[in-house]
């Protein structure tokens, strides 16, 4: 059945199955395969683009709420997701083949979404608390603390996986948080409650993608299904949310609402969402946590030239220079060492 589910299906979906318990390469460093390779070039890529979009809605256009945004991106995700599970163009479980005929209107059994709760709670306050932490710190000293996620990453998937890291992987991590300090020095001005917030977001973050790791290994369910479980555990909470707020409201009276440019960025952006979404929790679950946090880490580096280039009004720093291309020789020392399998 398995076979048959890998020779039918037209994207690419995540395995399931736990690692042996005598594979010592877990916890010594595995090898990236090519389709690892390519789940994580695909998130860098689609995270860049996504970036360059969302910049130009909230600011070209002035969009007064990202949470909106935010809440349109998931639920053309879902409607996406049920189209091609509808077309049984894909599959919502690892070992399922497409062409099994499924009468049910969710897909995922109700113990499943019960199961997959966690990656939902963990989801919603990763972006709560992510918001919150850009209001208090400026972006220089913004960024420097938000690269030290890698750290916090190693720290949670010590605790729920018993996960080691080799040397050279903790030297290149070292690396990108010297880098990150570096790129802030001449901003480290000391906010208590904006660090606390920040350092906050770091934990939330790294508990985020440690649960994409560890359900998505236990729940049988593959990306597709994870997205699909996320979406809809979360979705009617935004929307809740988005509607006590006022941002419904503010979106109404938008005054570009039905402009032919804003809706074509608008749906772009929803496109790019739900290609971002797969490819994080496909280069989470293939990879690892950490591989994500660090892909984050290049995607910004990436984000942050292209940003400087279209948009401009970033000024030239001399140490924010240096610190940006230790972090990016840190993340390639990274991907370096995790292709090789040390």
């Amino acid at each position: 059945m398995a076979e048959n589910s890998k020779g039918s299906s037209i994207l690419p979906t995540t395995s399931a199955d736990p690692p042996a318990r005598g594979d010592e390469k877990l916890f010594k460093g595995s090898a990236m395969t090519k389709r690892g390779s390519y789940a994580a070039i695909s998130y860098m890529t689609c995270a860049v683009m996504l970036v360059l979009f969302n910049k130009a809605a909230l600011s070209l256009y002035s969009f007064p709420s990202a949470n909106v945004i935010t809440l349109c991106q998931m639920i053309c995700s879902c409607c996406f997701l049920y189209a091609l599970r509808r077309s049984k163009l894909i599959t919502f479980h690892a070992n399922d083949s497409i062409a099994i005929n499924d009468t049910s209107k969710t897909f995922v059994p109700i113990k499943t979404l019960i199961d997959t709760s966690p990656l939902a709670l963990a989801y919603l306050l990763y972006m709560l608390v992510t918001m919150e932490s850009v209001r208090g710190v400026n972006v220089p000293m913004y960024t420097t603390l938000r690269r030290t996620t890698v750290v916090f990453t190693m720290i949670v998937e010590y605790v729920l996986v018993r996960q080691r890291y080799t040397r050279p992987i903790l030297g290149s991590v070292g690396l990108i948080v010297f880098g990150a300090f570096i790129a802030g020095a001449r901003d480290l001005s000391f906010d208590s409650y904006g660090y606390f917030v920040v350092f906050l977001s770091n934990i939330t973050t790294a508990i985020y993608l440690a649960t994409i790791a560890r359900i998505g290994k236990s729940s049988g369910l593959n990306s597709f299904g994870l997205m699909w479980c996320n979406g809809i555990l979360c979705g009617p909470v935004l929307f809740v949310w988005t509607l006590v707020r006022g941002d419904l409201e503010m979106t109404m009276n938008f005054p570009y609402l039905f402009s032919l440019g804003f809706l074509m960025v608008l749906l772009l952006s929803c496109i790019l969402a739900f290609f971002l979404n797969y490819s994080i929790f496909l280069n989470t679950t293939l990879n690892s946590a950490l591989t994500q946090t660090i892909c984050g880490n290049l995607k910004d580096l990436f984000t942050i030239t292209l940003g400087w280039v279209i948009f401009g009004g970033l000024p030239f720093d001399l140490l924010n220079v240096i610190g940006q291309l230790l972090g990016f020789f840190g993340s390639g020392m990274y991907a370096y060492y995790k292709l090789i399998g040390k």
